[in-house]
């Protein structure tokens, strides 16, 4: 008896094995790097993939899951959103995205990062992994954050903790949605050109003035040496000039966009245009400088009343037609769990379907510099994924695991959980 209890103890660890370690077996693999792979297996050793391919041999007591009819795709990045800073848009006390001021490089959006939210949950129920959650408000607002969309705290969830530096960019514009649509004027009345010119003008000079600061501050540096007195502002913009940290630009219009460019020209900045709308001529110059590019959502109605109907669903064929490298964001919280359907919605609109699901997964990685761990299904990158029964842009599939980083994920959420109890209502 005592031989036989010995033996089970000694076996027991080998049984469970690492929460990160596993052979997926059986699926069809999505690697998104290259062809997909039908019968294959997926070998996971510490949260990191070790193998890819159709016959992969099981090490000794390792946790085996069985994939047939499965099919398993990298997990999806949310290129814009949100979560973890905002739970409910009209509470006032659960938003923590913007600051006071103008110009404010040195807030960090990771460290006011909510691990509770419900939106985490949700949003990875749909096979999303891993987000970039940035900071709104003024001007400069502050530092884009990638976190992961699990972990008790924000030191766990952070992939980068600084991705870029978000800059609203300031736009010469006198009506949109929002105002004036349909005929009818803003509150308030309309403002007239004159003043509209003015206060754009203002905020250009201030902008520039912020950089050229931050230069003098750090020539100011480089000659002082250890007696120099730093300015927490202006330090957080360093990385910014010396080209290390890009920053992403807010830029909806041709305008606007273009004025950007200049800027970041002059500035010598790298750049990642945000939230593009309607480039109008600027595909061209955005290709040729190699410029990427987050797109909102493309289940949009139009900008202006005599915009085209279907422009957003139209632009990312469009953007991929001109060369040019494109990721999506969804700008918001609720609606990052609809991220997929962004992509599809695209590819019903002349978008190749193989480019819509880069746009969500290895795009996205490459864009923000994270594709050696993140984006694909190759040997050696994180192990994030999501086991799937269909196409993940449809919207009747359903994500059967989700791992991240190796260990397997709930995928219970707020939603599910209303919905059964009130499918289970008597």
């Amino acid at each position: 008896m005592k031989t036989l209890l010995a033996i089970l103890l000694a076996a027991a660890p080998l049984a469970a094995g690492p929460e990160n370690t596993f052979l997926l077996r059986g699926a069809t693999i999505h690697t998104v790097s290259g062809p997909d792979i039908a019968g294959g297996s997926l070998l996971v050793v510490d949260g990191a993939i070790a193998e890819v391919g159709v016959k992969i041999v099981a090490p000794k007591g390792i946790r085996i899951i069985e994939g047939k009819g499965l099919h398993v795709y990298p997990g999806m990045i949310d290129s814009a959103t949100n979560i973890g800073l905002s739970e409910v848009g009209s509470v006032r006390e659960t938003q923590d995205t913007a600051e006071i001021g103008d110009f404010n490089p040195q807030l960090r959006a990771l460290i006011a990062v909510n691990p509770a939210s419900d939106h985490i949950a949700v949003t990875r129920a749909n096979g999303l992994t891993s987000v970039i959650t940035y900071p709104t408000g003024g001007v400069i607002s502050g530092q884009a954050a990638m976190i992961h969309l699990d972990g008790w705290t924000w030191e766990e969830m952070e992939v980068r903790r600084a991705a870029a530096l978000h800059l609203r960019f300031p736009a010469l514009q006198t009506v949109s949605r929002f105002g004036g649509f349909g005929g009818e004027d803003p509150p308030g009345g309309r403002t007239s050109f004159t003043e509209i010119k003015r206060r754009y003008d203002e905020q250009i000079a201030r902008l520039r003035e912020f950089f050229e600061q931050a230069r003098r501050y750090q020539k100011a540096k480089a000659a002082a040496g250890r007696d120099f007195k730093s300015d927490l502002k202006l330090e957080s913009m360093l990385p910014v000039l010396e080209g290390k940290l890009p920053v992403m630009v807010t830029a909806m219009r041709e305008r606007t966009i273009r004025e950007a460019l200049q800027f970041a020209e002059k500035e010598k900045i790298r750049i990642i245009l945000a939230q593009v709308r309607e480039p109008g001529k600027m595909a061209a110059e955005l290709k040729a400088k190699n410029i990427p590019v987050i797109l909102s959502e493309t289940l949009d109605m139009p900008l202006e009343e005599d915009s085209p109907y279907d422009g957003a669903f139209t632009l990312p064929a469009e953007l991929h037609k001109a060369g040019v490298k494109f990721a999506f964001g969804t700008f918001n919280t609720s609606a990052s769990r609809n991220l997929p359907y962004q992509a599809a919605t695209a590819v019903a609109f002349g978008l190749p379907y193989a480019e819509g699901l880069k746009a969500v997964t290895l795009n996205a990685a490459q864009i923000w510099g994270v594709d050696d761990k993140l984006g694909s299904i190759d040997k050696g990158k994180w192990a994030d994924l999501m086991v799937t029964d269909d196409d993940p842009l449809e919207t009747r599939t359903q994500v059967k695991h989700l791992f991240i980083r190796g260990r397997e994920v709930s995928l219970d959420n707020k939603h599910r959980s209303l919905y059964q109890k009130y499918l289970n209502r008597p």
